[in-house]
């Protein structure tokens, strides 16, 4: 039998660390070491258990989880999941937690029918990260200036398409590295990252702080406009409908596809419809296979497409499963996608008119 997945809760809350420990200790291949009601306590019995996994709470007394994960990754780096509250300020540490190296992001249980869809959430990420290998544990990388267009201003502006990416693991900082390079005239972004209700606002605002591009979380028939980034909202699927001449944004809340919500096929599926117009689409770190058949999909359409390169991902899991199903017309590491995204961009654009 294989070894079960260490886990240690790290929450300030009793209750919340008995719910979660004991749900937990049902699943077959995890073992719970112990739980901690803060990052002292936490801190000796990480050094004590050598846990494979911590999950982390972020509003804790003494010292907040966001400050003692910046400290864990710098001295003792391992997998973390946070489990955090959907306040406001909960919300925006948990995004922050995301860029300093947090695997995974899961709303608090708010009592206890909601403890079983937690502790799911929580298994299935330490499930799809023992069959993902490697998985790298690091903060974002640093902030990179923002790319040389083909043919400087001019040339940016005569560019025009619709660019799509999709991430999961490890994406909130690859989306924020890809972005952050992203000139303020840029064609319309569309992102599906895997992320639950309220934390895709926060995500928003904090990429919104920190590019030259405008960045939202969607609504529903909002227009398409350039150097505006949008973020599909937390439980909704978003898809790319054309209104006539104008492209828009549609949202559902249609079942659950790969077992995500907001997923990634949905959105390219939906784009692979669209004729006419030139798109980029790129995969980005992340477990599992959500996104790689809407790759092909596009791909056969005549989209550009590009897949993260093993070497810059997190998880090196939906990049992968496009790559081996021939939807990756590109593969490159990270900090390469954005200039190649402009590249692409030209030669949709040429394709289209010839």
């Amino acid at each position: 039998m294989a070894a079960r997945t260490r886990v240690l809760i790290v929450d300030d809350s009793a209750v919340v660390r008995k719910l979660i420990a004991d749900r937990l200790r049902r699943e077959p291949d995890i073992e719970v070491v112990g739980g901690a009601a803060d990052p002292f306590v936490a801190r000796d019995l990480i050094l004590q258990h050598k846990p494979d996994v911590v999950t982390l709470d972020i509003e804790m007394p003494r010292m907040d989880g966001l400050t003692f994960l910046k400290k864990l990754m710098a001295h003792y780096p391992l997998p973390v999941i946070i489990v955090s509250s959907v306040t406001q300020s909960g919300s925006a540490a948990s995004i922050e937690a995301l860029r300093a190296g947090a695997l995974e992001v899961i709303s608090k249980p708010g009592g206890p029918q909601s403890v079983g869809q937690v502790v799911d959430r929580i298994a299935a990420t330490i499930r799809g990260m023992n069959a993902s290998s490697p998985v790298r544990v690091r903060p974002a990388p640093a902030m990179a200036a923002p790319v040389s267009l083909p043919g400087g201003g001019a040339g940016a502006r005569r560019q025009h398409g619709i660019i799509l990416i999709g991430a999961s693991t490890g994406g909130t900082q690859a989306i924020e590295a890809v972005l952050t390079q992203m000139p303020a005239d840029t064609p319309p972004i569309l992102i599906v990252q895997h992320m639950p209700p309220h934390f895709t606002k926060a995500f928003a605002d904090r990429l919104d702080q920190l590019c030259r591009l405008t960045v939202v979380e969607a609504k529903a028939d909002q227009p398409l406009e350039r150097s505006t980034a949008y973020i599909a909202p937390g439980d909704y699927h978003m898809t790319l409908v054309r209104f006539g001449l104008q492209m828009r944004i549609g949202l559902n809340q249609h079942p659950q596809v790969h077992h995500q919500r907001p997923a990634v096929d949905v959105l390219f599926q939906s784009a692979a419809q669209i004729r006419g117009v030139p798109m980029v689409a790129m995969l980005l770190t992340g477990m599992g296979a959500d996104g790689a058949d809407g790759m092909v999909a596009l791909r056969k359409a005549g989209a550009e497409t590009i897949a993260e390169a093993e070497q810059s991902c997190v998880v090196f899991g939906m990049p992968k499963e496009a790559i081996a199903r021939g939807g990756a017309a590109h593969v490159a590491p990270l900090l390469k996608i954005p200039p190649l995204v402009f590249e692409c961009l030209e030669r949709a654009a040429a394709r289209k008119v010839a």
